[in-house]
């Protein structure tokens, strides 16, 4: 015989940073409990020679004690402020939206349409733009908007003008270059610093441009990875968020190196997407901290 359904208590995500000052964490889990807070997950960690502090906080307060996020943001901001902290906080059920962008490989943005169509991913994908028309179908199959912008030196301006449109008539929080072989300009990236995330093998810078996988066979490499990375002004440069590395041998042909490649790819981008989704990366410089 089944007892009472249990009351889904409100939960949230709460990420912090700033200087290292004693004290601090007891401070920022006296706020909580000052709140009702039932503390799920908490990570910290103090870096000694940047006399840093970064955290993550996830927390459920019970329904009857919520005052809701706006309340809770307001009382967050007056904490922060004498200490000299920056703060996020969400409400840890909701989906960020996500425009994936796209050229003619499909499978990152097959892995990613899957996982969040699962659940797996705390994401909603509003939109996929691409340069090429190919992936029409795929998107739409998922009930996701396609929109093809051709680029081509004399609209590339006219197109990033076109998808600054989408991200904000879609009220895009993430846009993701699932292997975009597009470069963005440096005022596009400007204007969303902080929420593009890139793809790319690891074999950059030495085996830049066509086939590197082809390159990189010619060269008897021994492992295959990708990098994950947030985009900046500097190409393929951006603060690192996930890597991922395959061994593999002598027996592998070219071929084999594209599969074993996109694999990593698939891996190292869906890591960096839930990571960033889920409140664990705090950017510090031109490296990542991500608290998990």
């Amino acid at each position: 015989m089944g007892g009472a359904a249990s009351v889904r208590q409100p939960s949230y995500v709460l990420t912090l940073d700033g200087p290292e000052q004693p004290g601090l964490l007891h401070a920022i889990t006296g706020l909580l409990v000052g709140h009702h807070a039932d503390i799920r997950e908490l990570n910290q960690f103090d870096d000694a020679a940047a006399h840093a502090y970064m955290a993550r906080v996830e927390f459920a307060v019970p329904p009857e004690h919520d005052p809701g996020l706006p309340a809770l943001t307001d009382a967050v901001e007056d904490f922060c402020e004498p200490w000299g902290l920056r703060a996020v906080l969400r409400r840890g059920a909701d989906r960020v939206r996500v425009l994936v962008m796209v050229s003619k490989f499909e499978h990152c943005l097959n892995d990613l349409l899957f996982r969040a169509r699962t659940g797996d991913l705390p994401i909603e994908i509003v939109a996929v733009v691409s340069n090429h028309p190919d992936h029409r179908d795929l998107a739409e199959w998922h009930h996701v908007p396609f929109f093809h912008l051709p680029v081509t030196p004399d609209r590339k301006e006219q197109a990033e003008a076109e998808l600054l449109r989408i991200v904000a008539d879609h009220k895009v929080d993430l846009v993701v270059l699932a292997r975009y072989m597009q470069i963005l300009s440096a005022s596009l990236v400007t204007v969303m610093q902080g929420r593009v995330i890139n793809i790319h093998h690891s074999f950059l810078p030495s085996f830049k441009g066509a086939r590197p996988y082809h390159q990189a066979h010619a060269r008897g490499v021994k492992t295959v990875g990708a990098t994950a990375h947030y985009v900046t002004d500097d190409l393929d440069e951006g603060p690192i968020i996930s890597q991922q590395v395959q061994e593999i041998d002598h027996t592998y042909t070219p071929e084999d190196l594209v599969v074993a490649g996109r694999d990593t790819e698939c891996k190292a981008l869906s890591n960096a997407v839930r990571w960033h989704c889920e409140g664990r990366v705090v950017i510090q410089e031109r490296r990542t901290i991500v608290l998990r």
